[in-house]
């Protein structure tokens, strides 16, 4: 068994997560400026067994496509381009950005560590990737 990648994409900033070997817990690969994100996960899937990589699906409140995606459909597409051997998962990231930032409160961090962008975009990415792993492990049953 691989692991799952999520990448949460923004214009600036990519915060990319991870899975253990098992797909159990979801952690923090990191924070890489956006046009940086597609070489990390080329080395990354290098070295390491990788089964799929979520990009997040930002999505309006009425399920709309965000304009953001005009940004990701390339993204994708450059994606599964240089790394064909993994399939590339579209899945809803709504309010990933806003439940970071409220459990950053509630985790007590201090306001200088919540204004940290990178630290959003990487919480997010968590968020984002423990939200799949839910949601594929209730699909299964």
């Amino acid at each position: 068994m691989g692991r799952i990648i999520a990448v949460d994409f923004g214009k600036k900033r990519t915060g990319i997560a991870v899975t253990d070997p098992l797909q159990i817990i979801a952690g923090v690969m990191g924070t890489f400026p956006t046009q940086e994100a597609i070489p990390v996960l080329q080395q990354y899937t290098n070295r390491e067994q990788v089964d799929e990589i979520v990009v997040g699906h930002p999505a309006m409140l009425d399920g709309s496509e965000s304009p953001t995606m005009e940004l990701i459909t390339p993204f994708v597409r450059k994606l599964t381009q240089l790394i064909p051997q993994i399939p590339v998962v579209l899945y809803d990231e709504r309010f990933t950005s806003r439940i970071a930032f409220r459990s950053m409160v509630e985790g007590g961090l201090k306001k200088s560590r919540r204004s940290d962008k990178a630290m959003i975009d990487q919480v997010s990415s968590v968020l984002l990737l423990q939200s799949y792993l839910e949601w594929k492990k209730s699909n299964k049953e």
